[in-house]
């Protein structure tokens, strides 16, 4: 496996497009991106477990569950959530006018939305943008997809990978955004995934359930779930290359992989962060308990507000840890700041303040969790909670 240029379009026969349809009022960037396959392809999909799950996620859930899809429409700028039933004509009516231009049907189409909640979309700047991204779709229109899906962000997420297996070269390609609002069940942002793999629809929904909670479902930047939250995967066989035996586990690894390497670039990228600091939780009674530990730690305001603060106030995450809702004996706890344990038994560990300080200091570290002899291990993601976070998020309409 190696990373390759090109983002969604590196895979064979897709193109993207990204273009400025003045989305939010008063705005020049690209606000419309557009992923289209050029050969039929299955569809997978994850979505937001919110109840105000937006008209564009259940348009492209009721997509997914087809199993077949030729391309992904995507509007930042506005949600298209909390928008009741005109909200669910306008994402039909949007996925309408890309089957159009593309000769599918619209039960081909998946749409997504991101931007501001409440507010109905701007339909006839949605059709200029529809419109945009069929006249200029491209082999290499990746990178302006990328930047048209986002909003807070700071930066482009693009990533994309190749690898050999025993019948030829598969690519996996995708492009995301997420920034704010990171605190998954499910990823908390929109993500569209490509693959020139062959891939029954069946087997890519059951590969991409799999990725997506060891990825999308192990970050947090703010402990905020999304209306709107929508992973997307296509693939459309045009390399050739048949997923059986041994390639069929290979071609799981990378997807989880590709995964990875997004939500890891997302958490980031998350709103005035200026930590990313990886959780490992060991030693507790199965998996899904020691995910319960970590995602206490990473989700807690206060042990956010220490790694912002670079303090290295072990208490906070020996608290979090308590609360979990898992049984552990307190005797058992121990804690690490990368090499430095602050913890043993329960207990203060011997160690300088200054050493664990310093690990702080760093852009990224780790904080490391042992609960005991069980078999349960788990990864987290996370962030720290800034000034600047408050300060994008109390004026994010005007």
């Amino acid at each position: 496996m190696k990373y390759v240029e090109g983002g969604v379009t590196a895979p064979k026969s897709f193109r993207a497009a990204g273009v400025a349809a003045g989305i939010k009022p008063g705005s020049t960037k690209l606000d419309c991106a557009l992923v289209a396959s050029d050969v039929p392809a299955t569809v997978a999909g994850a979505f937001t477990t919110n109840r105000f799950k937006s008209p564009p996620a259940q348009w492209s859930n009721d997509v997914c569950a087809g199993g077949r899809a030729r391309a992904v429409f995507i509007n930042s700028g506005n949600a298209n959530a909390c928008t009741g039933e005109p909200g669910h004509k306008d994402a039909q009516t949007t996925a309408g006018w890309v089957a159009q231009g593309l000769g599918i049907t619209a039960q081909e189409v998946c749409v997504a939305s991101t931007g501001v909640i409440g507010v109905p979309l701007p339909m006839d700047r949605v059709h200029c943008g529809v419109r945009q991204c069929l006249d200029v779709l491209a082999a290499d229109g990746s990178a302006q997809a990328a930047r048209a899906i986002m909003t807070t962000d700071t930066v482009p997420k693009e990533v994309a990978l190749e690898i050999e297996l025993s019948g030829g070269t598969v690519r996996l390609g995708a492009i995301a955004k997420g920034s704010g609002m990171i605190a998954p069940n499910m990823a908390t942002m929109i993500c569209v995934i490509t693959t020139d793999a062959a891939v029954e629809a069946g087997n890519l929904s059951a590969w991409l359930r799999n990725a997506v909670e060891v990825s999308f479902n192990r970050i947090c930047v703010d402990n905020d779930m999304s209306t709107s939250d929508t992973v997307l995967c296509l693939a459309n066989g045009a390399s050739g290359v048949e997923l059986v035996g041994p390639d069929a586990d290979r071609f799981q690894e990378s997807l989880t992989a590709l995964c990875q390497e997004v939500a890891q670039r997302l958490v980031r990228d998350g709103e005035g962060a200026t930590k990313f600091v990886t959780i490992e939780v060991a030693g507790a009674p199965d998996a899904a308990d020691a995910k319960r530990i970590a995602r206490a730690i990473a989700h807690s305001q206060l042990c956010k507000t220490a790694f912002f603060g670079q303090d290295p106030n072990w208490g906070r995450f020996a608290c979090a840890a308590g609360y979990a809702g898992v049984p552990f004996d307190p005797a058992s706890f121990n804690l690490w700041l990368d090499d430095v344990q602050l913890v043993k038994g329960g207990g203060v560990a011997q160690y300088r303040e200054e050493d664990a300080a310093a690990r702080m200091r760093k852009p990224e570290f780790l904080v490391r969790v042992s609960v005991g002899n069980g078999p349960g291990e788990a990864v987290y993601w996370t962030s720290d909670l800034s000034h600047d976070y408050v300060s994008i998020n109390a004026d994010y309409r005007s």
